[in-house]
């Protein structure tokens, strides 16, 4: 999976377009992605990357960093030995890309708007 790019709002991952927040794993999109409450993550929220067990976990909290993760969730996902980053959604597709190429499992959770 390759992040072609990113803007407010839309994604573009292996040329196909999305528009509601996703969580990329290693060899699928799931599209539609909601949190329990909106603009706050929680633990349960992740469920799915959680089963899958990838070495790093990439959150794009939004483009302006709007969709909260507090402290205990990503504390919570470290203690499983999931390296966690919490990026804006842009710096997030970036690092997501850059860590894909280096062989990393990884997987992101993107909020794509505020």
């Amino acid at each position: 999976m390759h992040i072609d790019s990113y803007q407010f709002g839309e994604i573009v991952i292996d040329g196909k377009k999305y528009d509601q927040d996703i969580i990329i794993f290693e060899k699928e999109v799931f599209s539609s992605w909601r949190r329990q409450e909106g603009h706050l993550l929680s633990k349960e929220d992740l469920s799915k990357v959680l089963e899958k067990k990838p070495e790093i976990l990439i959150i794009g909290n939004g483009a302006v960093g709007f969709m909260k993760v507090p402290d205990g969730v990503k504390n919570f996902i470290e203690t499983q030995g999931i390296e966690c980053l919490v990026l804006s959604t842009k710096e997030a597709c970036e690092k997501f890309n850059e860590l894909k190429s280096s062989g990393k499992k990884v997987v992101a959770a993107l909020h794509l708007t505020c």
